[in-house]
This record gives C-alpha cells, sequence and structure tokens, in this order.
C-alpha cells in the first residue's frame, strides 16, 4: 500500500518543496494550512496537491506526519490532536536527516545565499545526473532513481544537526536569527557543529574570518578571491548587464573560464564553491560550464518584471549583508539607473539588533522607502522599535511609505525599483504595480 505523507503548514518554503519531492518520487501527497495565500502554493495546486484547511479530521494514524516548525499543540489543532491521541509526527528537519540516507547528499549551508547556491548546485547536477533536490524558494524536484540529493541547509535552531550529507558548502557566517541566537559565537557554535559532520569534503568561503575558525573531519576546501589564501580562487572578473565571466583555478591550476547570467560579486562566489564541489566530486567540469551558463536563479531571488516600461526588482534580503549583495547586483545591470530601495524590515528583534548596520546597508541605495516591520508570529512587539527609527539613520533620510500609497515611488524617473524584505513586502509591490497599470491606462 502507497504510504501517505501529510504536511502540517504545507506552505512553508521548505515544507512545500518537500512536498513536491515527495509527490514527484510517486508518493501520495496532501497537507493543511492557514487559508491566506503563499507564493509557494501555486506549485502544489499545479501538481494537484490537496491542500486543506487545519481540522482534526484530518489527521489519520497512518499517515507519515510531517510537521511545520511554527506549528505547535497550543496554536494548531491537528498538533494538538495528535499529541493527545499518541500520533507521531516529525519536523521538517527531522525527517530530512533520515531521508538523505538514501542518497549521496549535497547540503548548501550559510547565513546568506544558501537559496541562490542550493539553485546553482541543483540545476547543474539536475543537469548533468538524476537527481532530487530541495530549495527554499519553495521548489522540489523528486526521482525515484536519483542517486543525488542536493538541500538547503537551514541553521536556525539548530535545524541542520540531523543532517550528515558526504558534502556542503558554506556561505558565510553572519549573526542573525536574534530570537533563537545569542550572539556571533552562538551562530558559530552551530555551524562547527555542523561542519563535523560533512563526510567527504566541506567547501567554505576562505574570506570570511568565522568560517576560517571551522574544524571538520572531512577535507576543507576554502574559495574566495584571494589567491595566497584559498585553494578555490576566482579571477579575472568581467562583469557586465548580461552577467559575469570569470575564471577559477585551483591551487594554482587553471579549470578555465565560467559564466552566469547572473549580477553581484555574491553570485561568482556562489558559482564557484558549486564549481569547486563537483570538481572533487569528479564531475566533469565541461558539463558545468555549460549549465551554468543557463542557471535563470530561484524565486524571490532578484526576480524582475517590467511594468509600464518600469523595471521592478523583488529580492527575499532581509539582512543588512544580503541589501547589499541585492544593491550591487542592481547596479552591476543598471549602471545607469538610479536604484530606489524599498525595504520592510523583518522581526522586531532583528531590527532592534541590527538597526545601524540596516542603515549603512540601505545607504548603498539612491533613494529610500521603508514599510512598516513586519512582526513574526513568534514574538510581540513592545514598541521598543519603530521603523521610523531606520529612517533617523539613514543618510538620505528614508521616506516611511503605506500599502494604500505608494504613489511617493513616481518622484522617481529613469529608476530601478528594488523590493526587499521577508515579510509581506510583495503587497507593496503589487500595489505599486496597480499605480503603474491605471497610470498607464490613463494616459492611453
Amino acid at each position: 500500500m502507497t504510504k501517505t505523507y501529510y504536511f502540517i503548514g504545507i506552505k512553508g518554503s521548505g515544507m512545500s518543496a518537500l512536498a513536491l519531492m515527495l509527490h514527484q518520487m510517486g508518493h501520495k501527497v496532501q497537507g493543511s494550512d492557514v487559508d491566506k495565500y503563499y507564493f509557494t502554493q501555486r506549485g502544489l495546486e499545479q501538481a494537484g496537491i490537496s491542500i486543506l484547511p487545519f481540522d482534526e479530521k484530518n489527521v489519520q494514524p497512518d499517515y507519515e506526519i510531517i510537521a511545520g516548525n511554527a506549528f505547535r499543540p497550543d496554536n494548531n489543532v491537528e498538533i494538538a490532536y495528535a499529541d493527545a491521541n499518541g500520533i507521531g509526527y516529525k519536523r521538517y528537519h527531522e525527517f530530512l536527516g533520515g531521508f538523505m540516507r538514501d542518497f549521496v547528499s549535497l547540503g548548501v549551508a550559510g547565513a546568506h545565499g544558501k537559496t541562490s547556491t542550493t539553485g546553482i548546485l541543483s540545476h547543474v547536477l539536475s543537469n548533468i545526473t538524476d537527481t532530487s533536490y530541495l530549495i527554499g524558494d519553495g521548489t522540489g524536484r523528486g526521482s525515484a532513481n536519483a542517486k543525488y540529493f542536493v538541500f538547503e541547509s537551514d541553521e536556525y535552531e539548530r535545524h541542520f544537526m540531523p543532517y550528515h550529507p558526504e558534502y556542503s558548502i558554506i556561505t558565510n557566517i553572519d549573526f542573525d536569527h536574534p530570537d533563537y541566537f545569542t550572539g556571533l559565537e552562538d551562530v558559530f557554535n552551530a555551524f562547527n557543529d555542523y561542519a563535523k559532520q560533512i563526510t567527504k569534503g566541506l567547501f567554505i568561503y576562505g574570506e570570511d574570518e568565522q568560517l576560517r575558525r571551522i574544524t571538520s573531519n572531512a577535507p576543507i576546501y576554502y574559495y574566495g578571491f584571494q589567491k595566497e589564501s584559498n585553494d578555490f580562487v576566482a579571477h579575472d572578473l568581467l562583469r557586465s548587464t548580461s552577467g559575469s565571466i570569470f575564471k577559477v583555478s585551483f591551487r594554482g591550476q587553471e579549470l578555465g573560464e565560467f559564466q552566469i547570467p547572473s549580477f553581484g560579486r555574491h553570485n561568482i562566489m556562489n558559482a564557484t564553491a558549486v564549481i569547486g564541489l563537483l570538481y572533487i566530486a569528479g564531475f566533469d567540469l565541461n558539463l558545468v560550464r555549460e549549465h551554468l551558463k543557463s542557471f535563470g536563479g530561484v524565486k524571490r531571488r532578484f526576480t524582475e518584471k517590467i511594468v509600464n516600461e518600469t523595471v521592478i526588482i523583488d529580492d527575499f534580503a532581509h539582512h543588512p549583508t544580503e541589501i547589499i549583495a541585492t544593491l550591487d547586483a542592481a547596479r552591476q545591470k543598471y549602471p545607469s539607473k538610479e536604484i530606489v530601495a524599498i525595504f520592510q524590515p523583518h522581526t522586531f528583534t532583528r531590527t532592534i539588533a541590527l538597526l545601524d548596520e540596516f542603515a549603512e546597508a540601505l545607504n548603498q541605495a539612491d533613494a529610500v522607502y521603508l514599510a512598516q516591520i513586519y512582526g513574526s508570529a513568534r514574538e510581540v512587539d513592545n514598541g521598543d522599535v519603530k521603523v521610523e527609527d531606520l529612517a533617523e539613520k539613514i543618510v538620505k533620510r528614508a521616506k516611511v511609505i503605506d500599502v494604500d500609497n505608494v504613489s511617493p515611488l513616481l518622484d522617481h524617473s529613469n529608476a530601478v525599483y528594488v523590493f526587499m524584505g521577508a515579510g509581506d513586502i510583495q503587497t507593496y509591490e503589487y500595489s505599486f504595480e496597480r499605480l503603474l497599470s491605471n497610470l498607464a491606462n490613463n494616459v492611453q
């Protein structure tokens, strides 16, 4: 009899990707979630996966139940029912830790860049050989015959501790998730513990001083721009409005030239990590080179659209380091345009902890607009920080806008609008798109 996998909170980015992957592997999959629309549900609906409202009647004892981390007995009737009736379930990361043992698994960890790097690795490898993968943008691919499994390895609440992959990339270490981690050293300790679980090869960004402290039982390979201190070195960079071209060497041996249709120095590093891993794992670099050229990006990472001849970029950036990288990418692709940033801080704890860093990062834009702070369900707004506090620290005196009135954004010509955030910043983006469309209709 076919096993049924049941997801409590199936619209979560990781959960939806896992659901899609299991569905494609031939398993019966369904799940539940809130009624609010999330961008991750489109793929589930297209696959014909049932999304039910939360109801204790959904929970059956013969299901393999996977529960989203946001849901607990005190806020979810299905979890409460399962607990009360002795019905077992696993959290996403607990399930994944066991699941990946059936594959040669390749993880991507790091404070920033996980999703983009997982996307590059899964794209290239799945074009070379049969590969299953999970990307944090809600994308999953499953194959019953796959030998390889690529996945995003999340540090939050040390969720990556059940994972023991053969290979892993770590892109960087940075202080984030202040609602859980006590400081940078706590973050480092988590990554260091994870690194010790890698069995065949660990690929580390060598210009991160925290990552240089990492120890592992597996061989460590450093990648970066500096020839003196890294094993895999990206050099002879050519950054243009159509992407990036660069060469890579390994311990003095030239591996050739590579091209990616992506922008920003961070994406050159992400690609270099993938090149290094696949080279050490024994894959043909000519195939790697070929498939890097066709990588189309991942959801909500520098996603572009044009509305009424206006360029709009949507990005998940919600940490100062990510904001800097996104704005750098925008300047590379649109060097002659004004870069207008529209940013929504995500969580009060992160805004308080990184207020000065957010201001410094946003100063890289030509103009800044701020949306109200998007609070997490895990925290309470005690009034300790307001978005106006951030606006005052930005050199260009950022303006606070309301989702119902984004007309101040029209005060720019020849501009690129970069919407950034992990909350509901897309509602502001959609409001701006409607405004642009209405203007175009009125002109006609």
